[in-house]
């Protein structure tokens, strides 16, 4: 028999963050979160100031089978006048009786809310995991992404779900050989526009100071149209400095700032520390610490972690200051190959741009939906 239950007590929230971390301890693609930052969403009830949550565990006989997080992210659906709930942090053994379940317990939680569709795996923002691997079970996860088994699809689908929509994931490599217009462009461009890139030869704490605020501003502009993406609040900006402080490395940031040091375009690389918290289990121990800083100070891995340009300048060539940075970056030998990350399969202006590199579509996520009846 298969009981559905919400996560309230410690042990519950023992059994919610360390069920996936058994179901793929042996598993070497899969990337752990940190586990004191799931232990603090969880303690907390996963509630924000724009967004209601809740955890499902699903047991059978006497075992923990089964987990699911619902969020009703009330600003996006006031932002765009639907109503939403999200699915996310699903993991289950392969019994279509307990994705069944746990399905059915979170969509009744949607129904009492008045919500009319559910769709993921989405988080709180655009900057949390999501997406349900389809393609490429064999490549190494970035810390950033979500591991999961291949027949996690079957389970959704079998719970009425069909395809919304899909991300493509590339692997960078260093061209054979550079374009020699792309440097001329990058440079013409900056001229042209009066613009700048930051200067980086400052403390990391000064230079988030400086820049922090504006590159947010300008992430929320551009990423506004995208799918399932919020404005960060207040709150939420200061988590995701709080939670990248460590690995930031501000040379791998790109900032272009106009003449009053307004953040107008970026792009932002993030040491692959994934390999560094596997073992832990996502645990912050001293070897997993040791493993992590020694990533983020001599990097082999970058994640692309983000990259954007402000509207009115999406035509005036700055995308090709970004690009001959990250090209130069590889080119150099230091850092063996990027890890995209997600990529809507619509948005074809930013998959234009690996034209660049010697590029490897080599994964494939997917967000799907279904009709609450």
């Amino acid at each position: 028999m298969i009981t559905v239950r919400e996560v309230r007590t410690s042990r519950d929230i023992k059994e919610f963050i360390e069920l996936p971390l058994r179901m793929y301890k042996n598993v070497w693609q899969f990337v752990p979160p940190l586990y004191a930052d799931e232990k603090k969403l969880l303690r907390s009830g996963g509630c924000t100031s724009v967004a209601d949550a809740v955890f499902y565990l699903a047991e059978k006989d006497g075992r923990t089978v089964g987990r699911i997080q619902g969020i009703h992210q009330k600003q996006y659906n006031d932002l765009h006048g639907t109503k939403e709930l999200r699915f996310t942090r699903f993991d289950a053994i392969d019994d279509p009786e307990v994705s069944r379940a746990l399905f059915s317990a979170l969509e009744a939680w949607g129904r009492e809310r008045g919500l009319t569709d559910i769709v993921g795996p989405l988080g709180y923002s655009d900057l949390d995991r999501e997406g349900l691997l389809i393609e490429g079970f064999s490549e190494n996860s970035t810390f950033e992404e979500q591991y999961n088994f291949d027949y996690y699809g079957a389970l959704i689908e079998d719970a009425g779900f069909k395809k919304d929509l899909d991300w493509l994931e590339f692997e960078l490599t260093a061209p054979e050989k550079k374009n020699p217009m792309l440097e001329r462009v990058a440079q013409r461009a900056l001229e042209l526009n009066g613009l700048h890139i930051a200067d980086t030869n400052m403390p990391k704490k000064k230079y988030i100071e400086r820049y922090g605020d504006s590159f947010f501003d300008c992430l929320d502009e551009c990423y506004s149209k995208l799918y399932g993406t919020v404005p960060l609040t207040p709150e939420q900006r200061r988590e995701i400095l709080d939670q990248f402080m460590l690995i930031v490395n501000i040379k791998l940031a790109v900032f272009i700032c106009d003449k009053d040091d307004k953040v107008v375009a970026f792009g932002l690389c993030l040491p692959g520390i994934g390999d560094a918290v596997k073992k832990s289990g996502g645990r912050l121990t001293l070897p997993a610490l040791i493993k992590l800083f020694s990533a983020a100070a001599r990097p082999k891995v970058m994640d692309l972690a983000l990259i954007a340009v402000r509207p009115e300048y999406q035509s005036s060539g700055i995308n090709a200051v970004l690009i001959n940075g990250l090209v130069d970056m590889l080119c150099s030998g230091v850092v063996e190959r990027c890890e995209t990350n997600l990529n809507l399969e619509t948005n074809t202006a930013v998959m234009s741009q690996w034209k660049y590199f010697t590029a490897r579509q080599h994964k494939r996520r997917r967000a799907y939906r279904k009709t609450l009846e």
